[in-house]
């Protein structure tokens, strides 16, 4: 694989300042929607969860870190199939909070991912949510996930996302 280049972007979203990605997809809304909810397909390229979403809250495994992860609360925000999702959950000692929208235009949708993010977060969680999508990409186009490796990410484009905020 030639080393990816990074899309992202930081601006103003409805909770404060954010990095944002996109995805385009030549699927259906429901087959990415499947692909970033249904915790069988969610496992193939970021993780698992587990419990009843329908309670606003599940437990997340980010199982593409290994084996032996921690659990992860996961508040589910809102949730409008096949459109919009927003989640609050709690990585390490982080805080995070993530949202993403699906529009489709003909036989293209377009995922649009956000992370609510401090400046002095951007730069790491760009390369990371650069990574993981790719891995979404790879797994709906029918490709490996292990071909898409972390360190053509990290720190490789570290320094595009500290210009973003600079």
């Amino acid at each position: 694989m030639s080393s990816p280049t990074p899309t992202g972007t930081v601006g103003d979203g409805p909770g404060g300042r954010e990095i944002r990605l996109t995805r385009r997809f030549r699927a259906r809304p429901e087959d990415v929607w499947a692909a970033l909810t249904e915790s069988d397909r969610l496992e193939r390229w970021i993780g698992r969860w587990e419990g009843d979403p329908s309670t606003g809250t599940v437990t997340f495994f980010m199982t593409a870190e290994g084996d032996d992860v921690e659990a992860e609360p996961m508040t589910i925000v809102e949730c409008e199939p096949p459109h919009r999702f927003a989640a609050e959950t709690a990585v390490g000692g982080q805080q995070w909070h993530v949202r993403w929208e699906l529009a489709a235009e003909g036989d293209i949708t377009t995922l649009t991912f956000a992370q609510l993010a401090a400046d002095d977060e951007i730069e790491t969680a760009g390369p990371g949510w650069e990574y993981y999508l790719d891995r979404l990409v790879t797994v709906l186009d029918g490709g490996d996930v292990r071909s898409v490796q972390f360190a053509d990410y990290f720190p490789a484009m570290r320094g595009y996302y500290a210009d973003l905020v600079s």
